[in-house]
């Protein structure tokens, strides 16, 4: 099966020698090619160029992009999509005036989510979720990460698991799933740590590494939350079961658990809404992803991650949603695009590569996604007819995709 798209007005993200991840000064670097084609052959891409250089070949299918720009789909190395519910009213309560550790100390927050998700039978979980699945692929994610952690019970995070391998069968984006047993501590070990961490390590790893449920393992290292010891635990336990940390660190405090996970060698750090010159030392050189989501800053009034600071200092930096029902309901990337832009003060460039590759590289998919590259998968954005793709974040608002494939195939 051929596909073949001609007269692509920009084709952006060409990466014609493999990078798996682009940092400081190179993130303004958008390699691209004005007026292309791009070949598909079965699920990947084949081959690419100035339209001069197009092939003279009887595709199966061949798509008139004029006017369009192409780019690879959006990777979301950061999400909670499988829930049950919602926590509306927690919306309205910080619009009142209550903070999130108000909310959270009583009873709401992740503890809320928690005691919704191990009332709700499986098969209501996945249908809810399928759905909030189904809406990203439309908005142009090719590639997303999903975790557990609102079950907080070895039956609820298990139940979780099973419902992110369901829709990881059931739909053709890449899914990578994470355990976040580490999300909160229930109430009845609000006092005695130990004790939950003990099940963490020694009930749920065993048997989420018997079904094969899990790529990663995360913890929430934060005041109020897992200590950096407690994190240290679950990091180095999920070592044992093959699991590499992507771990949530400095969303309300620095607590030095940025320069912890890169000692663990963790594939990502999410949040950095605080990052301090120490946190910026100890990521340089690291093998470590650090991940900003700005739709959580956006949605719950936090500051933003200090994007210039970082990039200025050399480091990658990547974008990704945090979709989940307390902090940031939504999936939508081309909203976290632009509010890199207009809050972080990135620049489109920035925002599109980490969004794309260095979105990839959080969640192990480099080699397979987030750029145009003979080989890849053939997971691609085409917009509307636009001026220019500055467009995708000046129009924040407006639906510009008109077409998404996944794997080649157009996704109706």
């Amino acid at each position: 099966m051929q596909t073949l798209l001609i007269n692509i007005k920009e084709l952006l993200q060409v990466r014609t020698t493999p990078v798996d991840k682009v940092s400081g000064a190179d993130m303004a670097v958008l390699p691209s090619i004005k007026n292309a084609f791009l070949l598909i052959e079965n699920d990947s891409i084949a081959a690419f160029g100035p339209m001069e250089d197009c092939p003279k070949i009887n595709a199966d299918k061949i798509i008139d992009a004029t006017g369009k720009i192409v780019l690879p789909s959006w990777c979301d190395s950061h999400t909670h999509i499988v829930y049950a519910g919602n926590r509306e009213q927690e919306f309205v309560d910080r619009i009142n005036g209550l903070s999130y550790e108000e909310i959270a100390n009583r009873g709401g927050g992740i503890l809320n989510s928690a005691k919704k998700l191990n009332e709700t039978p499986e098969e209501e979980i996945y249908n809810q979720s399928k759905k909030r699945l189904e809406e990203v692929i439309q908005q142009g994610t090719g590639a997303v990460e999903i975790k557990s952690g609102y079950g907080l019970t070895v039956e609820g995070e298990l139940k979780m698991l099973r419902v992110i391998k369901k829709l990881a069968a059931d739909y053709p984006i890449a899914i990578k799933a994470t355990f976040l047993g580490a999300h909160a501590f229930p109430l009845e070990y609000k006092e005695n740590h130990a004790a939950y961490i003990d099940i963490i390590i020694n009930e749920m790893l065993p048997k989420i590494a018997e079904e094969n449920l899990a790529d990663y393992i995360d913890a929430f290292l934060e005041t109020g939350y897992f200590s950096v010891e407690e994190s240290e635990r679950i990091m180095e336990a999920g070592k044992q079961y093959g699991l590499r940390s992507k771990i949530h660190v400095n969303q309300f405090t620095a607590i030095n658990g940025i320069a912890t996970c890169v000692k663990h060698n963790a594939l990502s750090v999410d949040h950095l809404e605080i990052v301090t010159d120490e946190d910026i030392e100890a990521l340089k050189g690291s093998d470590t992803m650090p991940v900003a989501l700005p739709s959580c800053s956006y949605f719950i009034s936090i500051p933003y991650t200090p994007a210039r600071k970082m990039l200025n200092a050399g480091l990658p930096l990547a974008l990704a949603t945090d979709f989940n029902p307390g902090t940031t309901p939504s999936g939508n990337m081309n909203f976290v695009v632009a509010t890199a832009c207009i809050k972080m003060k990135m620049t489109p460039e920035e925002a599109i590569n980490a969004a794309t590759i260095n979105g990839a590289y959080a969640m192990g998919l480099s080699e397979t996604h987030g750029s145009i590259t003979v080989g890849k998968k053939a997971n691609l954005i085409m917009t509307k007819p636009l001026n220019s793709f500055y467009e995708i974040p000046y129009a924040f608002g407006s639906n510009l995709i008109e077409t998404v494939l996944l794997n080649g195939i157009l996704i109706a």
